[in-house]
C-alpha cells in the first residue's frame, strides 16, 4: 500500500526581519516591544490581510507569510515599506524600526499550519540580501510579475551565492523612492488637492534696524516660520526658495497672491531698539489686501538664537488659528454647495469645539460631505473619528459599542492614508487611552507631538496623558503651555487643568479651574463635589453632589470611575474618596 507523501504546493513566500532588533532592545526594551507591537497591529497585519496573505509564523522580530499571488506579495511588501518609511520620518535615526523583506516563488512542503522547503529557505536568504527598508525578489517572482505592475522598476543584482543554498539565486531589487514607494508605481493614497487647504506665503522679514548684523536674524526667523508652519497638514506653505525672490523688494500683496496662487500672505519686520529686538508680524488676505491679524513681539539680545526660537513658536502657535478663523469666515460667505472638502472639515472643527449635541450632529454631516467630495482625505477621516468619539464620551449615541467600533474604523482608514498627520495620532492616542492601553496611547501621543509640537490640541493632550499616568505636576505645565499657545482655547482645557490639579492634590487651584467652565455638565459637578469634599467644605460639596443627581439621576461612583483612565490605583482611590465623601451614591 502506497503511503502518501507530504503535501506540496507552489506559493509566494514573504520573509521579513527587523533591522537592529538586539541593539534597540538593549537601549529600550519596553519601548521597542511596544512600538513593534503597535506597528504589527496597525500597519503590518492589516496590509497582509488586505493583500490576502496568511501569516505562517512569527519570531520576536520577524515573520513568514504565504500568498497565492506574487502580485499580492509585492504589493503588501511595498505598502509595509512605504508606511514604515513615513512612520520613521519624524523619529531620530537611532530609533528607526525598519524591515528587510525577501519574496520568493517556489515549492513548499505543508505540515499542518506550517510550511517548509526550498521556497521558504530562498525567501529567507533574499531577505538577508535586502537593504534596511528594502525588498529583494527572486528571478521566479520577477518572471511571474511580468508587466502586471505598470511602472515598477527593478534593479538586476545578478546571480548571488547565498548560505546553505547550493545553486546561485538570480536576485532583483525593487527600486524604492525616498518615501518607500516603488519607483513608478503610483501610491494608493490619493494626494489631497491643494485647493482644499488654505495656502500661505511667508515673505522675507524686513530688517528695519539699519544694522546689517540683524539681517541673519530676520532671514533665520522667516525660514523657521516657514519650516514650522509646514508641519500643519492643513496649510499649504510656499517654499523658501520661492518667496525669497522678494527679499529687499517692495511688493503688492495681491500680486504675490496671484503669482503663488495663495489665500494669505505673511509680512514682518525686525527692528533693533537698544539691547532689544522687536518683531512685527501681520497676516493679510491676499485676495482683498485686508489685514486679518497683527502682533508685536519683544525680546532681549542676550541670546539671539533663543529669542528667534521663542518668537517662531509664538508666531506659529497663533497663525494657524487665525488662518482657520479667516478661512471659516470665507466659507460662511459661500453657498454650502460650493464649499470645498477642507472648508467642511474646518466648519466641523468649530462646531465640535462647542461640545454640545446639536453642533456635534451638524459636524458629522459636514464631515460626511467632505468625505463624499474626497474619500481619501485622511484629515477628514481623523476628524470624523474625533467627532464620533465625542458622541461616545457624552453618550449622545444609541449604541456606544457600535460607535466605538466606528471611531476605530475611521482611524484605521486615516492611518492607512496618512501616517504623518498629527491629528490621526492625537486621536489614536485618545482611542487607546479609552481602551486602557496606556503604552499604545503614549506611542501615538509621542508621534503626534513629534509631528507638530506647536499644536495646542496635541500639547494639551500631552498634559492629559501625563495626568492619567500619575505625573500631574508635569501635566499641569503642558496644559498651561497649550493655553499659552492658543489664548482662544476651548473651555474643556480648564477641565483638563482642574483634573491635573486634583490629582496633584492642589484642590483650591482645581476648584478655580472648573469654575471657568460656563456650562458645566454632571461630570464637572462631580469633580467639584469631590474637590470641595477634599477641602472640608461640606456645604459646597453637597450642593454640587445634588446637582449631579439632578442632571443624572442614575449616577453611581462605581460606574463613573469606569470612565476615568488612571494608571495608578492611588489616583483612582483619591478620586473615589472625594466622590463618596461628597455623599454621591456608591
Amino acid at each position: 500500500m502506497d503511503v502518501p507523501g507530504p503535501e506540496r504546493r507552489l506559493a509566494a513566500v514573504l520573509a521579513a526581519d527587523m533591522v537592529g532588533f538586539s541593539r534597540l532592545m538593549e537601549v529600550d526594551e519596553a519601548g521597542t516591544l511596544a512600538r513593534l507591537k503597535t506597528h504589527r497591529i496597525e500597519l503590518i497585519d492589516p496590509a497582509i490581510t488586505k493583500n490576502r496573505g496568511r501569516i505562517i509564523k512569527t519570531t520576536g522580530d520577524g515573520l513568514l507569510v504565504e500568498f497565492h499571488s506574487v502580485v499580492d506579495a509585492v504589493l503588501c511588501a511595498a505598502e509595509v515599506q512605504r508606511r514604515m518609511g513615513r512612520r520613521n520620518a519624524d523619529v531620530s535615526p537611532p530609533r528607526w524600526i525598519q524591515f528587510r523583506i525577501g519574496i520568493n516563488l517556489g515549492d513548499v512542503i505543508v505540515d499542518q499550519n506550517d510550511i517548509f522547503g526550498d521556497g521558504v529557505n530562498v525567501a529567507a536568504r533574499l531577505e538577508a540580501l535586502a537593504e534596511p527598508g528594502g525588498i529583494c525578489i527572486s528571478g521566479a517572482v520577477r518572471d511571474q510579475l511580468g508587466q502586471r505592475l505598470d511602472g515598477v522598476e527593478f534593479e538586476d543584482l545578478g546571480e548571488q551565492s547565498v548560505k546553505n543554498i547550493v545553486r546561485p539565486i538570480h536576485v532583483f531589487r525593487i527600486r524604492l523612492d525616498e518615501s518607500g514607494t516603488p519607483a513608478g508605481l503610483e501610491s494608493a493614497v490619493t494626494a489631497k488637492v491643494a485647493s482644499k487647504k488654505p495656502s500661505i506665503a511667508v515673505l522675507p522679514f524686513a530688517n528695519m534696524s539699519g544694522d546689517p548684523e540683524q539681517e541673519f536674524f530676520a532671514d533665520g526667523l522667516t525660514e523657521d516660520i516657514i519650516t514650522e508652519l509646514s508641519r500643519f497638514h492643513d496649510l499649504l506653505v510656499i517654499s523658501r526658495n520661492s518667496t525669497f525672490v522678494y527679499k529687499g523688494k517692495a511688493v503688492k500683496v495681491q500680486e504675490v497672491g496671484r503669482e503663488f496662487g495663495v489665500d494669505y500672505v505673511i509680512e514682518g519686520s525686525v527692528r533693533k531698539v537698544g539691547g532689544r529686538v522687536r518683531v512685527t508680524v501681520q497676516l493679510i488676505d491676499a485676495e482683498t489686501d485686508r489685514h486679518i491679524w497683527a502682533e508685536r513681539y519683544d525680546g532681549g539680545l542676550e541670546d539671539i538664537f533663543a529669542i528667534q526660537d521663542e518668537m517662531t513658536r509664538a508666531i506659529v502657535a497663533t497663525l494657524p488659528g487665525r488662518v482657520e478663523a479667516a478661512t471659516h469666515d470665507r466659507a460662511k460667505r459661500k453657498p454650502t454647495d460650493n464649499m470645498a472638502a477642507y472648508e467642511c472639515v474646518l466648519a466641523a472643527k468649530v462646531l465640535h469645539h462647542r461640545s454640545n449635541r446639536e453642533d456635534n450632529a451638524q459636524a458629522q454631516l459636514l464631515l460626511d460631505r467632505a468625505l463624499a467630495l474626497d474619500a481619501n482625505y485622511a484629515h477628514a477621516h481623523a476628524w470624523k473619528a474625533c467627532v464620533l468619539g465625542q458622541t461616545w464620551v457624552y453618550g449622545w449615541c444609541a449604541d456606544r459599542d457600535a460607535t466605538f467600533q466606528q471611531v476605530a474604523s475611521e482611524l484605521e482608514i486615516a492611518l492607512a492614508l496618512d501616517d504623518n498627520d498629527s491629528d490621526v495620532h492625537r486621536i489614536l492616542a485618545a482611542l487607546n487611552l479609552n481602551r486602557e492601553d496606556h503604552d499604545r496611547a503614549a506611542y501615538h501621543q509621542e508621534r503626534a507631538l513629534a509631528l507638530n509640537p506647536n499644536y495646542d490640541l496635541v500639547v494639551v493632550q500631552q498634559g492629559e496623558l501625563l495626568t492619567w499616568q500619575g505625573r500631574p505636576e508635569e501635566g499641569i505645565d503642558w496644559i498651561k503651555k497649550a493655553m499659552r499657545l492658543n489664548p482662544y482655547h476651548p473651555e474643556r482645557f480648564w477641565s483638563h487643568l482642574g483634573r491635573a490639579y486634583y490629582c496633584a492634590e492642589k484642590y483650591a487651584e482645581a476648584a478655580e479651574s472648573f469654575s471657568r467652565i460656563s456650562r458645566p455638565d454632571h461630570t464637572h459637578h462631580a469633580f467639584l463635589a469631590a474637590i470641595f469634599a477634599q477641602m472640608g467644605n461640606a456645604v459646597a460639596a453637597g450642593a454640587h453632589a445634588a446637582e449631579v443627581l439632578k442632571r443624572e439621576p442614575g449616577f453611581s461612583v462605581a460606574t463613573y470611575l469606569l470612565t476615568q483612565h488612571y494608571r495608578r490605583e492611588g489616583d483612582r482611590q483619591r478620586h473615589e474618596a472625594g466622590l463618596l465623601k461628597a455623599g454621591l451614591p456608591v
